[in-house]
C-alpha cells in the first residue's frame, strides 16, 4: 500500500487475480506464496518417470497398495478374464522433487505380469515391464477430464478437498494384447498440457504438405 499509493482493497483484489491465475497460491495456516511454474506435458506415450526426467525434475513414487483383486466385469472383460478371476490393482503416489504431483490407481493384467507384486513399483512401470516381462508398452488411447479432489485424493496428493485436478483415463497394450486400465489425477495447479492441432480429422490419416504448397 504505502510502495505503490494503493488502498487494502486494491491489494487484495489484485492478490485475489494473481491467485485465480496461478501465479500465488494460499497455503492453509501459512500464508500466501509464489507459485512454482507448472509442469508441461505434450501428449505422447510416456511413463510419469520419463516425462519427469524429460523437465528436469526428479521422479520418485510412494506405493499405496497392491494386490489380487477380483476387477469390475468391464475390465475384467477388457483384460479377457474368466468371471471373478483376480486381476493386479495397484495405487501409487508420483512426486516430483519430493512434491506430490500425481495419484495413480489402476488394474493391470495377471496373464502378462505374473508376481507383479513380488518387484519394486516404486519404479517406472513401463521400464519393469521391459526389463522383467519383456512387454513394451506400444499403443494407448486416453481421455482427459476436470475433476475436483475428494477427502482421499487430497490427502494423498497434499491439497485441500474441492482442489482441480486434471483426470487421465488410459488403456494401455503391447501389441494388441491388453496390460494395463489406469487412472491418474493430476494436480492442477501443477501440471498443464501442451497439444499439437492440425485439420486433420480423426478418420483421416495426417498428411504433410506437399513440397510448394502452403
Amino acid at each position: 500500500m504505502a510502495t505503490y499509493e494503493v488502498s487494502r482493497s486494491t491489494v487484495r483484489r489484485a492478490i485475489e487475480s494473481l491467485v485465480a491465475e496461478g501465479a500465488l497460491r494460499r497455503v492453509p495456516g501459512k500464508g500466501t506464496f509464489v507459485a512454482p511454474p507448472r509442469l508441461q506435458s505434450h501428449l505422447h506415450l510416456a511413463s510419469f518417470t520419463q516425462e519427469m526426467r524429460r523437465r528436469g525434475a526428479t521422479p520418485s513414487t510412494r506405493v499405496v497398495r497392491v494386490g489380487a483383486l477380483a476387477p469390475p466385469p468391464a475390465v475384467g472383460a477388457w483384460f479377457a478374464l474368466a468371471p471373478g478371476q483376480p486381476a493386479w490393482w495397484v495405487e501409487r503416489v508420483r512426486l516430483a522433487a519430493g512434491e506430490p504431483m500425481a495419484f495413480e490407481a489402476g488394474w493391470y493384467t495377471p496373464t502378462l505380469l505374473p508376481d507383479l507384486d513380488r518387484h519394486d513399483l516404486g519404479r517406472s512401470l513401463y521400464e519393469l515391464f521391459v526389463q522383467e516381462y519383456g512387454l513394451v508398452v506400444d499403443t494407448a488411447d486416453q481421455t482427459v477430464r476436470a475433476e475436483v479432489a475428494d477427502a482421499s485424493l487430497a490427502h494423498h496428493l497434499g491439497v485441500t478437498p474441492g482442489h482441480p485436478l486434471l483426470a487421465f483415463d488410459r488403456r494401455s497394450r503391447c501389441g494388441l494384447a491388453p496390460v494395463e486400465r489406469v487412472t491418474s489425477h493430476y494436480r492442477g495447479d501443477r501440471y498443464e498440457l501442451h497439444v499439437l492441432l492440425d485439420r486433420t480429422m480423426p478418420d483421416q490419416p495426417h498428411r504433410p504438405p506437399m513440397k510448394g504448397t502452403p
